[in-house]
């Protein structure tokens, strides 16, 4: 996952990302492969930070958790899935191998979105997904049907009217470890000790949600 320098996501936008290995939702063993998550820490419970230059450090989704979030949305091959803090790319190349499903990645990390294109290559899925160099607050996801988030809560609360005014209704969104605040989930997950929350952008916004 990375979150935008707020300064994403820039828990650096990039730390959505998800992963590729795991479970495979479809039982097939996918071609690309991720570096492990980095160990929890033992005073947050989250994992240890890699970059200390960002003002949320980079932290990768586990792969048995990018596997749960791409279950809970129902990926498929008409969908169109933004990962805002799209890390090295793992979510958004994981739906395109396993669904042939167009994925657009953001993070706003150089060296993210470098690695993530080296991966989506690696993965022979370059021709279904890109990544743009960019702070997620400047992003137009508009056209998304399915967004990916691993943000913090506070980035969460300042993305969500945006979600809600934005996204066409029915554009479903998944959330790894942070919830929306009064925008209550309508399923969660618990995988490995990680919760995951799943929104579908409602006909009519209740205005106490914006």
């Amino acid at each position: 996952m990375r979150l935008p320098i707020i300064s994403r996501r820039a828990v650096s936008l990039t730390a959505v990302g998800g992963a590729i290995l795991g479970l495979a939702l479809s039982g097939c063993q996918p071609r690309t492969t991720f570096e492990p998550a980095q160990p929890p820490s033992v005073e947050t419970g989250l994992p240890a930070p890699g970059r200390t230059d960002l003002d949320v450090p980079y932290v990768p989704t586990p792969m048995a958790v990018v596997d749960e979030m791409l279950r809970l949305a129902e990926v498929g091959e008409d969908d169109v899935l933004y990962d805002l803090g799209s890390g090295d790319g793992r979510i958004v190349i994981a739906a395109a191998e396993r669904f042939g499903t167009r994925g657009v990645g953001v993070d706003i990390d150089p060296e993210r979105v470098e690695e993530a294109n080296a991966n989506a290559a690696a993965a022979g899925v370059t021709d279904r997904v890109e990544f743009r160099e960019q702070d997620l607050f400047e992003t137009d996801f508009s056209e998304a049907t399915v967004v990916t988030l691993y943000l913090l809560s506070e980035v969460n609360l300042r993305l969500k009217p945006r979600l809600l005014q934005e996204l066409a209704p029915g554009t479903r969104v998944v959330s790894h470890a942070f919830d929306m605040g009064n925008w209550a989930p309508q399923e969660t997950r618990e995988v490995e000790g990680r919760m995951v929350y799943f929104w579908t952008v409602p006909e009519e916004v209740p205005p106490e949600l914006l």
